[in-house]
C-alpha cells in the first residue's frame, strides 16, 4: 500500500470517528432533552444535533462526492433555517413573531425545492399514475388537515397575519407529504440513503402536526417533545449523507413502476378512508361545508380517473397477453394451439361449409439455416409468412404450425382449394431479398379437404393428412398434391398425363427452375 493510500484511508478513519462522537452526544442530549425540561438544555442540544448533522453532510460530500451535491446543500440550509426558527421561538415566546415562522418556511421550502431536484430526473414509466397516487394522498391529508387544523386555526381569535400563517403549516405539510410519498413510491430497496431522508422527512412531519396541534389546544404538548421529532430528523439525515448511496441522489435512475404503484394505492386508499370518517356526523358551518365539499370531489374524481387508468392499462395488458398466447412473434400469424383452437372458437363461420386445409412446407430451408445463420432464417420465415398472408382471403385462417411449416385453413371445395395451392407456388417464384442477398427458395403443399363441419373430420385429422400430402408432394416435387389421392393410391403425375392437361381438381403444378427435395439436395421440377 503507498502512501498516498493510506493517507485518505487514515483521514476516513479520522472523520468517522468523529462522526460517531458526535452522533453519540447528539442522540445523548437527545435521551437528555425528553427527561430533562430545561430551555438552555434544549437549545444546546438542538446546537449539538445540527452542528452534528451539518458536520456528517459535509463528510459525506466529502467522500462520496455526489456529482448532482446541490439537494444535500439545500437540506443543510433548511436545516440551519429550522434550527434558526426554533431557536428563536423558544427564546422569546413568539416576542419575534412572525420572524421565526419566516426562518421555518424558508426552511419548508429548501426542502420542497431539494426533492424536487431528486425527482425530477427519475425517469419512470407511466409517471401519471404515480403523480396522481401522490396527488391523492396530498389531499387526503389536506382533507384531514382541514377537519382537524386549519378550520379549527381559521375560527381561532387571534391576529389575521398570525392565522394565516398557522394555517400554511397543514397545506405546506399536505405539500411535503406528496412529494415524500411520490419520492416513496420511485425508491428501490438498494437507496439506502434515499430511504433514511424519507424517515427524516416523515419525523419533520410528525413534529409539524404536534405544532399544528398545540396550537389549536386539541392536545397540548410540552415543547420537548415538540422539539424531539426534528432533532431526530437532523441526526436521520446526517446518517443518510454518510452512506454511499447518497452519491445517486438527484441521479437519473429507470424506475419500474407496479409494485411502487401497488404500494402508492394503498397509502391512498388509507388515507381517503381515514380522512374521511371524521366528517361523517361532525357539525361544519358553512365554509367547512364548502371546503369539505370540494375537497371530497376532488378525491372521488381522482379515485375515478386512477380507477379508469388502471382498468384501461388492465385491458391494454390483457389484450396483449392474449395476442402473445395465441400468436407467433416472429411472423404475427396465429401459433399451433390457436390453429387447433380455431374451428370451436369461431364455429358459426365453419358450420355446414366445406373444409379444406393446406400444409405448406418450405423446401431447402435447413440449408438456408445452415448456410447463412439463424438471423437470415428468421428473415426468410418473416418474409414467407408476409407472401402468404397476401395471398390468402381475409376470412382465411393462416398460422406457422412450427419451423418453416405454415398451415391454411379455408372454407373452400376441392376446386377452389387447388386454384389456392397454386397461388401459394406462385408467391414462391421470386427469390427472396434477404440481408444475405437474395435467396432462392421454394415450397411444397399437402392438402386435405373434408365435408361440411357437422362430418367427424376434425382439424386433427385434417393436419395428419395435409401433412402427409405434403411430404408426398415433396418427395417426388410435385408442388402440390391432395391427401385423397394417395388414399385412393392415384398417382397424380400419371393422372395428369393421362388427362392431358391439368384438371381443375388434380392439377399438378410447379414453378419452373431447380428446388430442393426433402433431404435438401437439388432436384428438378415437373410441371
Amino acid at each position: 500500500m503507498t502512501v498516498s493510500e493510506e493517507q485518505p484511508t487514515a483521514r476516513h478513519r479520522f472523520e468517522m470517528r468523529w462522526c460517531t462522537v458526535l452522533l453519540v452526544g447528539a442522540t445523548i442530549g437527545l435521551a437528555i432533552l425528553l427527561l430533562v425540561d430545561r430551555r438552555p438544555l434544549s437549545l444546546l442540544t438542538m446546537a449539538t444535533v445540527v452542528i452534528a448533522a451539518l458536520t456528517m453532510i459535509g463528510v459525506g460530500l466529502r467522500r462520496h462526492r455526489p456529482e448532482r451535491p446541490l439537494p444535500w446543500y439545500l437540506l443543510s440550509a433548511s436545516a440551519v433555517l429550522f434550527a434558526v426558527g426554533t431557536a428563536t421561538r423558544e427564546i422569546d415566546d413568539h416576542a419575534l413573531h412572525p420572524i421565526d415562522d419566516l426562518f421555518t418556511l424558508a426552511g419548508y421550502f429548501g426542502i420542497g425545492v431539494a426533492a424536487t431536484l431528486w425527482l425530477r430526473p427519475r425517469q419512470v414509466r407511466a409517471d401519471y399514475d404515480l403523480l396522481l397516487d401522490s396527488a391523492l394522498i396530498g389531499l387526503g391529508a389536506l382533507l384531514t388537515s382541514w377537519t382537524f387544523l386549519i378550520s379549527p386555526i381559521l375560527q381561532s381569535h387571534d391576529t389575521t397575519t398570525n392565522t394565516l400563517v398557522a394555517a400554511t403549516y397543514p397545506v405546506l405539510d399536505a405539500l411535503l407529504l406528496t412529494l415524500v410519498a411520490h419520492s416513496m413510491a420511485t425508491a428501490t430497496r438498494s437507496e439506502t440513503s434515499l430511504r433514511l431522508l424519507h424517515g427524516g422527512l416523515i419525523a419533520v412531519l410528525i413534529g409539524d402536526l404536534g405544532y399544528s396541534l398545540d396550537t389549536v389546544g386539541n392536545a397540548p404538548i410540552g415543547h420537548e417533545m415538540l422539539l424531539a421529532p426534528l432533532l431526530v430528523a437532523y441526526l436521520i439525515v446526517g446518517v443518510a449523507a454518510l452512506h454511499p448511496t447518497m452519491a445517486t441522489l438527484g441521479a437519473p435512475r429507470r424506475i419500474h413502476p407496479h409494485h411502487s404503484r401497488q404500494r402508492a394505492s394503498s397509502i391512498a386508499v388509507a388515507l381517503i378512508v381515514a380522512s374521511l370518517v371524521p366528517v361523517v356526523g361532525s357539525s361544519l358551518d358553512t365554509l367547512d361545508r364548502v371546503v369539505v365539499s370540494s375537497l371530497c370531489a376532488l378525491l372521488l374524481i381522482g379515485v375515478l380517473v386512477r380507477s379508469e387508468r388502471a382498468i384501461v392499462r388492465s385491458a391494454r395488458s390483457e389484450r396483449r397477453a392474449q395476442y402473445q398466447a395465441d400468436h407467433d412473434m416472429l411472423t404475427g400469424l396465429l401459433n399451433r394451439s390457436a390453429l387447433l383452437r380455431a374451428l370451436n372458437r369461431n364455429s358459426e363461420h365453419w358450420i355446414e361449409q366445406p373444409l379444406c386445409l393446406l400444409f405448406i412446407d418450405l423446401d431447402g430451408f435447413k440449408m438456408v439455416n445452415d448456410s447463412y445463420g439463424h438471423a437470415v432464417g428468421d428473415e426468410m420465415i418473416a418474409n414467407a409468412a408476409s407472401r402468404i398472408r397476401r395471398v390468402i382471403r381475409r376470412e382465411d385462417v393462416v398460422a406457422r404450425y412450427g419451423g418453416d411449416e405454415f398451415v391454411v385453413l379455408a372454407p373452400l371445395d376441392r376446386q377452389e382449394a387447388a386454384m389456392l395451392a397454386e397461388r401459394l407456388l406462385g408467391a414462391f417464384v421470386r427469390p427472396f431479398e434477404l440481408s444475405a442477398g437474395e435467396i432462392p427458395i421454394t415450397a411444397s403443399v399437402g392438402l386435405a379437404c373434408g365435408s361440411p363441419r357437422s362430418s367427424q373430420d376434425t382439424i386433427y385429422d385434417l393436419i395428419r393428412d395435409a401433412d402427409s400430402a405434403m411430404y408426398h408432394a415433396k418427395e417426388y416435387s410435385l408442388g402440390y398434391a391432395f391427401h385423397d389421392d394417395l388414399r385412393h393410391g392415384t398417382d397424380a403425375r400419371s393422372s395428369d398425363t393421362r388427362h392431358g392437361t391439368a384438371d381443375s381438381g388434380r392439377r399438378i403444378w410447379r414453378p419452373s427452375g431447380r428446388s430442393h427435395n426433402a433431404s435438401g439436395k437439388s432436384a428438378s421440377t415437373a410441371v
